[in-house]
């Protein structure tokens, strides 16, 4: 007896276009997948906050005792967010199987199989079926854009807001010694 998913894996093909019109045939089991935070963007936006950390902590230090908020440590910022991926079994007009990536989460009620699909598709590693950048259903006249978290949403913003703050204090420090 031949396994029915692995039947449908050997017919399942991944589009090329940018732009697909199709079907919904299954949404299959989501999994995680992790966002890459590039080290040197991580660094600059570290060591910028530190400066102002610094300064926090010295204004802190002088009128009082009291405790910080608990930092997240490097592993944990370096490790980035993850998101959820669920491949998308679509079927175009000529009966084709086409599989893609949604990245991130959409109501429940947004797409449901059988609803016809236009998608913008933007292609992946070459390991990946495309992801879908926006979807619109054309069964229910809703255009759709799912959302994953990005470095930005993960490092969060009390240390994005303390990385500018750094950043301004070091420019202010060096312009005021190059003036001086």
């Amino acid at each position: 007896m031949v396994n029915m998913d692995s039947d449908l894996r050997n017919r399942v093909i991944r589009p090329t276009q940018r732009i697909f019109t199709g079907r919904v045939v299954r949404f299959m089991d989501g999994y995680t997948r992790e966002v890459r935070i590039g080290q040197p963007v991580l660094v600059a936006v570290l060591t910028a906050a530190s400066v102002a950390g610094l300064l926090v902590l010295l204004v802190r230090a002088a009128l009082s005792h009291a405790g910080g908020g608990t930092r997240r440590t490097w592993k944990d910022l370096k490790k980035g967010p993850e998101f959820l991926v669920t491949p998308v079994r679509l079927r175009d007009d000529n009966g084709q199987l086409y599989e893609v990536e949604l990245h991130g989460h959409l109501a429940q009620s947004a797409v449901h199989p059988s609803d016809w699909v236009q998608l913008t598709l933007r292609p992946q590693d070459v390991d990946l079926p495309p992801r879908i950048e926006r979807i619109v259903n054309l069964t229910t006249a809703q255009v759709l854009t799912p959302r994953t978290a990005t470095v930005w949403s993960h490092l969060g913003p009390p240390l994005l807001i303390q990385a500018v703050l750094g950043a301004v204090l070091v420019l202010l420090v060096a312009a005021a010694v190059v003036l001086t």
